[in-house]
């Protein structure tokens, strides 16, 4: 899925609203987008964005509150024209109501044994 990208501006987003997270699992996905394409931004978020930054699996920095919001690492994508965004979470964060589609593709990889619904795009069990 992301050789077939190379010529796509992609977005990888992590969710960084908690550090109970796989982040083993969480730093080899990334490390497979660096890898694969190097060009991919990084979008590090919880309730706000906290980093925008070229793909690199070091710097990756979780919190411990648990809060997460969606609906701006969507917006953003939107704004600056990305054609697929994937999103590491467990999608138990926010997306405003009024959101109900995007207009890129989606993928949103879940680092968790349950693959929950997704209200858009497509969900991905990378656990």
């Amino acid at each position: 899925m992301i050789q077939e990208r190379q010529d796509k501006k992609v977005a990888l987003a992590v969710d960084t609203s908690t550090n109970k997270v796989p982040s083993i699992l969480i730093n080899n996905i990334v490390k497979l987008f660096e890898q694969l394409k190097p060009d991919t931004i990084l979008v590090q978020a919880d309730y706000k964005i906290r980093d925008i930054s070229p793909v690199k699996s070091d710097t990756i920095k979780y919190f411990t509150h648990g809060k997460s919001s969606y609906t701006l690492v969507l917006e953003w994508a939107e704004q600056e024209k990305v054609d697929t965004l994937f999103y590491i979470t467990d999608v138990t964060g926010f997306i405003a109501e009024e959101m109900t589609k995007v207009d890129y593709q989606l993928y949103w990889l879940v680092p968790d044994a349950f693959l929950p619904r997704v209200p858009f795009g497509k969900a991905i069990k990378v656990a």
